[in-house]
This record gives C-alpha cells, sequence and structure tokens, in this order.
C-alpha cells in the first residue's frame, strides 16, 4: 500500500481534537486547565486515571500506562493499521490525503476498515428495501409496533428481501469480494454455495459506541422461516456480542450529560425503540447475550461513574426467565460504582407493548416504579417461603443472608440487613447474627491454603523496570524538578524562548528526570504543534513511561494566562536554584584560592555576574 505524505499524516492530526475522538468512547470531564480525565478503555478501573491533553493531543493512563496519540488510539481501540487509522480520520474531517507515488487513497484498503465498508454498505442497502413493495410485511409489522417511517429511519430500521442471493449480488456489484462479505457476517456457507444470511427479515443495524455499523439484529416476519425468531450477525473481527449494546451510539450523549447519569437496560431492539420515541432516550439493549461484565464495563466508560452518583436501571419481566435475568445481572451489577435498580413493568408489560397500551408516559412513568436492585434480588430469593411459620422464616433469611453478606460496604449492609428482616418479619439481631456468620464463613474459606501448588520455576530475567512518578523518591528537590517539567511539557510553547532554552540547559539530580530534560532539549522547535509528544519519543528507556506521565499530569491553573504564568514561575525558579548553585560553588573555590591571585580576582567576577543574572530572572 503507498505511504501517505508524512505532511498530510501531521495536517490531520493537527486538525483533529483527540479530545472529540476519545470522547465518543470515554465520558471526559476537566482535570485543570488543558486536562481531562476519565475511565480508562484500555483497562477495567473504578476511578479514573486516564488523562488527555488535547493540546498536545497527547493521552496517557496512570493506572496501566497505555499512552499515545490519536492515530495511537485508534490503532489500539479499533485494531487498525496505522495508515487505516490516518484515513479514517481524514475522512472524518473531510480532508483529500495524497500518497508519496501520487494519485488520491488506493482502491483497496485491508482488514477491519473494509469490514466496516461492508456492515455500512449492507446497511444502506437494506434500507432501501424497505421501501420497496415486497417490504410491506415488514412495514405493516412495524406499524403494528408503533413505529411509523420516522422511527424506522431514525434507528436505521430495513428489511431482507426473501431470495437466495439478493444481498450478495448488490454488495458484489459494489467491488466488494466474497470473502469480504463472509467475513462481516452477512452471507453464509452452505451445500448451495454462498447465501445471504438475512432473509426474509425487519433488520436493525448494530453499531458501536461511535456509530459505526458492526453488525445486524434480524426478526423473521414469515411462517414458513424455519430459523430462529431473532437472528444476529455472527461473530467477526469488530462485532462482538458480549462487547456491544444496542443503541449505545444514540443513548451515549445523554447518558454523559444526565443529572443523575441515567443508564436504562431493556431487553430487545424495539424496547429501545420505543423507549427513545416515549423520552427515555438512555435506553440500550444487549444484542443476543446477557448481560455481563463486558457490558458493564463499556457502560462505566460512557457514564464516568466514579462519583457514585449514576443509575443502572434493568427492566426485567416477572416472570421466571425476567428472574433469572435480573439475579444474573445482580452477580454483575456489584462491578458498578452507580447505583443499581430494577424497574417492573404494570402486567408484566415490556417498554414497546407499554409504550402501545398505555402511551408514552407510561413508559417515562416506569422509571419512577424502580427499586433497588439489592431489594429485588432480596425479594426474588424469599419468594415462596411461607412467612407465617418459623421454618419459612428460617429457610427465607438463609436465602437471602448470602446476598446481604456479600455487600461490601458495612452501613449499606447495615440497612439491608433491617430491610430483611422487615421483609421476612423477623428479629433483627437474628437476621444480624446469620449475616455475621456468613461473612466469618466467607474469610475462613478465603483463608484456606492452596492444597496444590504448581511445580516451582526458574525465576525469570528480570525486565528493565520502568521509572514511574510513583517511583521517584519524595524530597523538596524532585517535587521542584517534576513541576517545572510538567510546567514545560504542558506549556513550554507559552513560555519566552530564551529562558525555556536556558531552563532545559539545567542539569537534573534525578537520572529519570534529567533524561526527560533531555529528551526537551533535543527538539530544537518547541512552539510546532506536537513538539512535546516528540520530546517524550525522544527519552530513553526506562524513561519514556514517566515522560508521559509528566505530560499527561495534571497542572494546577485555572486559565491558560493563569497556567502560563505559573510555568513561567516554575521554570525561573528551576533557574534560580541552578544560578544559586553555581554561586554556592564559586564561594566555595574562592575560599580556597588567593584572593589577590588571577583566580581569585576571575571567580570574584563571575560571583557578581551569576547575582546580576539572578537580579535580571527576576526583573523579567
Amino acid at each position: 500500500m503507498p505511504r501517505i505524505a508524512q505532511a498530510d499524516v501531521d495536517e490531520v492530526k493537527s486538525r483533529t481534537n483527540i479530545a472529540d475522538v476519545v470522547g465518543e468512547r470515554v465520558a471526559l470531564r476537566s482535570a485543570g486547565v488543558g486536562s481531562m480525565k476519565g475511565l480508562c478503555p484500555f483497562h477495567d478501573e473504578k476511578s479514573p486515571s486516564f488523562h488527555v491533553r488535547p493540546q498536545v493531543g497527547f493521552y496517557h493512563c496512570f493506572g496501566c500506562g497505555a499512552s499515545g496519540d490519536v492515530y495511537t488510539f485508534l490503532r489500539e481501540m479499533d485494531h487498525v493499521s496505522f495508515t487505516e487509522a490516518v484515513e479514517r480520520l481524514a475522512g472524518r474531517i473531510g480532508f483529500t490525503l495524497h500518497y508519496e507515488d501520487g494519485g488520491s487513497a488506493p482502491n483497496e484498503s485491508s482488514g477491519r476498515s473494509r469490514l466496516y465498508a461492508v456492515n455500512a454498505a449492507a446497511a444502506e442497502w437494506f434500507r432501501e428495501q424497505l421501501m420497496t413493495p415486497e417490504a410491506d410485511t415488514a412495514r405493516r409489522f412495524l406499524g403494528s409496533r408503533g413505529f411509523d417511517p420516522g422511527a424506522a429511519a431514525h434507528f436505521g430500521v430495513g428489511y431482507a428481501p426473501r431470495g437466495w442471493s439478493n444481498m450478495l449480488d448488490a454488495l458484489r456489484r459494489k467491488g466488494f469480494s466474497v470473502e469480504e462479505l463472509t467475513a462481516a457476517g452477512v452471507v453464509s456457507q452452505g451445500q448451495r454455495g454462498v447465501y445471504d444470511r438475512f432473509r426474509g427479515r425487519v433488520l436493525w443495524p448494530i453499531r458501536d459506541v461511535t456509530g459505526q455499523t458492526i453488525g445486524f439484529g434480524a426478526r423473521k416476519l414469515y411462517e414458513d422461516d424455519q430459523g430462529p425468531k431473532y437472528l444476529n450477525t455472527p461473530e467477526t473481527p469488530i462485532y462482538k456480542k458480549a462487547q456491544v449494546l444496542y443503541g449505545l451510539d444514540l443513548a451515549k450523549r445523554d447518558i454523559s450529560r444526565g443529572d443523575p447519569k441515567r443508564v436504562v437496560v431493556v431487553e430487545g431492539y424495539t424496547d429501545v425503540m420505543a423507549a427513545h420515541l416515549a423520552g427515555v432516550t438512555t435506553a440500550v439493549a444487549t444484542c443476543g447475550t446477557a448481560f455481563g461484565t463486558d457490558h458493564i464495563t463499556l457502560l462505566r466508560r460512557v457514564m464516568g461513574d466514579e462519583s457514585a452518583a449514576g443509575e443502572v436501571v434493568f427492566t426485567f419481566d416477572p416472570d421466571a426467565a425476567g428472574q433469572k435475568a435480573a439475579l444474573r445481572a445482580f452477580a454483575d451489577s456489584k462491578r458498578f460504582n452507580a447505583r443499581t435498580y430494577v424497574a417492573v413493568a404494570p402486567d408484566g408489560l415490556d417498554p414497546c407493548d407499554l409504550r402501545l397500551q398505555r402511551g408514552d408516559g407510561a413508559v417515562r412513568a416506569l422509571m419512577d416504579t424502580k427499586v433497588p436492585m439489592f431489594e429485588f434480588v432480596i425479594d426474588q430469593k424469599i419468594a415462596g417461603y411461607d412467612l407465617a411459620s418459623v421454618e419459612g422464616r428460617v429457610g427465607a433469611i438463609r436465602a437471602a443472608v448470602p446476598i446481604v453478606a456479600d455487600i461490601a460496604d458495612a452501613p449499606t449492609r447495615a440497612g439491608y440487613e433491617r430491610v430483611l428482616a422487615q421483609r421476612v418479619g423477623s428479629d433483627l439481631s437474628d437476621v444480624h447474627r446469620a449475616v455475621q456468620s456468613a461473612l466469618h464463613r466467607g474469610r475462613e474459606k478465603g483463608a484456606e491454603p492452596t492444597r496444590h501448588t504448581a511445580p516451582e520455576q526458574p525465576a525469570p530475567t528480570p525486565a528493565l523496570q520502568s521509572v514511574t512518578l510513583a517511583t521517584l523518591p519524595s524530597t523538596p528537590e524532585v517535587r521542584k524538578d517534576t513541576e517545572a517539567l510538567v510546567a514545560i511539557l504542558q506549556f513550554g510553547h507559552l513560555i519566552d524562548t530564551p529562558l525555556l532554552t536556558r531552563a532545559v540547559g539545567v542539569q537534573l539530580t534525578h537520572p529519570g528526570l534529567d533524561a526527560v530534560r533531555e529528551g526537551i532539549r533535543a527538539v530544537p522547535e518547541r512552539s510546532r504543534p506536537g513538539w512535546a509528544m516528540t520530546a517524550v519519543e525522544n527519552v530513553r528507556e526506562p524513561y519514556r513511561v514517566l515522560a508521559g506521565e509528566l505530560l499527561a499530569s495534571e497542572f494546577h491553573a485555572n486559565s491558560e494566562t493563569a497556567a502560563k504564568n505559573v510555568a513561567a514561575e516554575h521554570v525561573r525558579n528551576l533557574i534560580d536554584r541552578d544560578l544559586k548553585r553555581q554561586k554556592h560553588d564559586l564561594v566555595g573555590a574562592l575560599r580556597r584560592a588567593t584572593a589577590e591571585s588571577e583566580e581569585g580576582r576571575a571567580i570574584s567576577r563571575r560571583i557578581v555576574e551569576l547575582e546580576m543574572e539572578t537580579r535580571r530572572l527576576r526583573e523579567e
């Protein structure tokens, strides 16, 4: 593949706000002037350690060490090549790329980009088919569920015609190969050859959090269809059903802006549509799989729920399957910082049927019926026991106590002990003793020694350990040097060039910090965009992670003007300390020299020069 001209690579990056790209996947909030932070998309965490600095186009996670520019972010998140990352961002801003051998973009792209292109083309084709005469059955189905053409268009709903290879033929005419269509999961291989996976069905495009179509969910319409009621895209390199939530691309904006931030988890595509059309615009649904850990991770990044102020509301049918789904969700809901609730509609109606029978207001009012997840699960556990009998109450307590004992927060656990005691009709002291006993058993079980141990293996050769901010000694001089380097990396472009040049020539005491200084010094032009990234890349190992942390660290200032002044003051302090050190050394040398000697007079002159330089520094 031809290489993209370097000037275009730089231009696209300079025109792209990294916070916009990251913000499509992670809820970011201000972390001081020029800095934003959120929950890291590269590892699971409950407190945000992922920092983004839009002005320098850089991100860094203090938890897992992930760092880089906007191209690195796309490559790591979407597993695309560097060229594909540049092309995607260029398309985003409408920039025409040029390639080193001349001309425009090559006709063929590789890997995941082609899979995205297949899904986008298929989604467009399916939407077009919804307007054909054959799709009357699909349109009538949507109408029966309360969805007009405008609603169908908003959610990108389409129709897959009956037949063997209608879509296959259409997309091949657009230049896609059978291999690409197969890899994207829109066609299947059978004994009679390759055929359309979706036929005679109404389809919903499944999009990732950025809005790119990655797969489809399809419902059958005809009685002679022998397939399952719902059929989804199979697992592909870009579609992992356990890692996607239908409707999140539409809901994420209102989720992140809510007060409190609320996510409503419903059960199907039509439920998401009904909820959004009724005004519950934060509704999402899983895609043919149970709600699980990966879904929690995805939602937490969008919610940015480190404050525990958010809400996640699950809607389930009150039947046995719905109760099982609630209990399964409860097992994972403890991973949320947000408060978790369950809302069950009257008569067991799902949001779509509730909207049809009782209107939009009833769907919105469903949120008023929510109960805390712990209460709901306790009620499910004790249901079926005869609470009028002693045996029934004892059995109910035994069934529900593990739920209460598993609550980590002691005050919350005590509150739910009272809830259980009230539900069962027993003394609080009885419930408390049962919970304490369960806690004691859990601690004993956790303390049991492992009975089987693996055979001893030779110790691996230790790798070169990266130096980080956490490993630096906590001394006043190191703290001051650290502050100065943070100021230079983040706001060096605002500092007078002579002053900055003088500062980066000052040797620092700690070898890691001095290695970062050398990396900065190696960049001749410190006012151009992206210079700080180049400086970080210049730093030798094992100090490059430290440099990235300095570039991403919070800088305490409430405006750019204040940041400029504070940064300049840090730089002056660095130079001033160096001048004082030089003067101290010279005074010692003067004591050892003869005052009237040529050496003594030269030392005295240099001391005077240093004193004058110090005064000028403070007058600037």
